[in-house]
C-alpha cells in the first residue's frame, strides 16, 4: 500500500455505504487521510428518509445463509460476505456507539428512539472522532487513473484532487448514460431498471378503498413463477404492501421487459384455497340464511373491502345469504381466491429508491470489494449489481459492503 504518511481515500458518495466504508477505515488506520465527496446539499439522505423517518437500519435475521436469501441480485456473494459482518454486527456496531435497535413484529430493526436522526448522528459523531472530512456541493465528473498508483479526480468547477484510493459509492442510477464515466474505466454495466415499487392498476377498481390493508395475500404474477405471500396494501393507484414490494424486487427484469403491462392474480385468503373458501360461502348460506350478504364475521375482510368484493361477483349487498345461487357463490369465491387484475404501470416506493443493476459482482474481488480492473477502486452499495427486498436488507448490504472494503482499504 506504500507509505503510510498522509494515504490519502476518497470516497465518492456520502450514503450508507460510502459513509460506513469511510468511518472504518479511518478508524481502524488513523494514517488514512480520509474524505467523502457528495454531490447534493447533505449526506445520508436516504437514511433519512427510510423507514418514515426512522430509519430501517437492518431485518432481524441473524443467519448468513437465510440473510442472503432475501437478495434478488447479490445473494451469492453476500452470502459470504454475511459470514464476515452480518445483521448481528450491525446491531453490535450501533451499541458499542450507544445506539440501542429494537425488533419490530415483522423483523425490521430500528433505533429504539424512533428516529433516522439517531443513526445519522452516530455515524457523524464517528467521522468527527476520527477526522474524516465530508464535502458536500462537490461533484467528481471524471476519474484519472494515474500511472503509477492512484487517481486523480476532474471535480466540477474546482480544483482537481488527488488519491491513493478510491471508493465508488454513488448509489443507483435509473439511467444507463449514468454510468458512463465507470465504463471509461473498463468496467461493464448491467443497465439498470427499478425494484421495489407498487403495482398501479389500469382500472381504478379499489381506489376509493385506499389505506385497508389484508394482513396475508398471495400475489402472483400471471404466467410467470413469481408469487409472494404477506401483507397486501391498497393505494390510491393499485397495490403496495411487502408482498407487492418483495414480488416487484425478484420480477424487476421481468416487469421491466413487459414494460409494466401484465396481469396478477391474488388469493386474498391465503392459505385457505378455492375449496376451502367455497366451502366458508356455502356455510355462511345455510347458517346465516336470514341475514343480508354484506353482513358476514367469518372472513377477516373490513366492510368496505368485502362489500366491493360483492360489487365485483355482480351481488346486491342487501340480498340474503339464502338467496345466494351456486354460480353467485363461485364467482365470489374466484374473486377472493383467483382475483385477476391488469397492471399498467409501477410507482417507485416512497422515497425509497432502489435500481436492480449496475456493476457486475464478477468484477468485484468477492472478499474486498476492491476492482478487478482498476487497483485501487472499490465499489460498495448499490451501485454494485446487488439489491434486497424492502426491510432493512439494502442498508445491511451497505454497511457489509462498507465495512469490507475498510477492512482492506485500511490494510486490515
Amino acid at each position: 500500500m506504500g507509505s503510510r504518511n498522509e494515504h490519502r481515500l476518497i470516497v465518492i458518495g456520502g450514503g450508507a455505504a460510502g459513509f460506513f466504508t469511510a468511518v472504518n477505515a479511518a478508524r481502524i488506520n488513523p494514517n488514512l487521510n480520509v474524505t467523502i465527496l457528495e454531490k447534493s446539499r447533505e449526506v445520508l439522505s436516504k437514511v433519512r428518509v427510510s423507514g418514515g423517518g426512522r430509519c430501517n437500519v437492518t431485518h432481524h435475521c441473524f443467519d448468513p445463509e437465510l440473510l442472503s436469501k432475501s437478495y434478488p441480485r447479490g445473494e451469492k456473494v453476500l452470502r459470504w460476505s454475511f459470514e464476515q459482518f452480518q445483521a448481528r454486527d450491525t446491531v453490535e456496531w450501533f451499541k458499542e456507539r450507544g445506539v440501542e435497535l429494537k425488533t419490530e413484529g415483522d423483523g425490521r430493526m430500528f433505533p429504539v428512539t424512533d428516529s433516522s436522526d439517531t443513526i445519522i448522528n452516530c455515524l457523524m459523531d464517528e467521522a468527527k472522532k476520527h477526522g474524516v472530512t465530508i464535502r458536500t456541493k462537490t461533484k467528481a465528473d471524471k476519474i484519472e487513473p494515474l500511472d503509477d498508483v492512484g487517481f486523480r479526480l476532474h471535480i466540477h468547477k474546482s480544483k482537481p484532487m488527488l488519491c491513493d484510493q478510491l471508493v465508488l459509492a454513488t448509489g443507483g442510477f435509473n439511467r444507463e448514460n449514468a454510468y458512463e464515466w465507470l465504463k471509461d474505466l473498463g468496467h461493464s454495466v448491467r443497465s439498470p431498471v427499478p425494484s421495489l415499487f407498487t403495482f398501479n392498476f389500469r382500472e381504478k377498481i379499489f381506489a376509493d378503498l385506499a389505506g385497508i390493508s389484508v394482513e396475508r395475500a398471495e400475489v402472483q404474477i400471471k404466467n410467470t413463477s413469481f408469487t409472494e405471500i404477506g401483507p397486501v396494501l391498497i393505494t390510491h393507484w393499485g397495490l403496495s404492501g411487502p408482498a407487492v414490494l418483495k414480488l416487484s424486487a425478484w420480477a424487476a427484469r421481468e416487469l421491466h421487459e413487459r414494460e409494466y403491462r401484465y396481469d396478477v392474480q391474488i388469493n386474498w385468503l391465503h392459505p385457505m384455497n378455492e375449496q376451502e373458501v367455497r366451502k366458508q360461502l356455502t356455510n355462511l348460506r345455510d347458517d346465516q340464511s336470514r341475514k343480508l350478504v354484506r353482513n358476514q364475521n367469518r372472513l377477516p375482510f373490513p366492510a368496505r373491502l368485502w362489500e366491493r368484493f360483492l360489487e365485483l361477483s355482480h351481488i346486491k349487498p342487501d340480498k340474503r345469504w339464502a338467496d345466494l345461487s351456486n354460480k353467485e357463490i363461485h364467482e365470489l369465491t374466484q374473486q377472493l381466491t383467483r382475483g385477476t387484475y391488469n397492471i399498467q404501470g409501477k410507482t417507485t416506493y416512497k422515497e425509497e429508491f432502489v435500481t436492480c443493476g449496475g456493476i457486475p459482482l464478477n468484477e468485484v474481488n468477492p472478499d474486498t470489494l476492491e476492482s478487478k480492473k482498476v487497483p485501487g477502486l472499490y465499489f460498495v452499495g448499490e451501485v454494485l449489481d446487488i439489491d434486497g427486498v424492502t426491510g432493512g436488507f439494502n442498508f445491511q448490504a451497505a454497511w457489509t459492503n462498507g465495512w469490507l472494503a475498510a477492512q482492506s482499504i485500511a490494510g486490515e
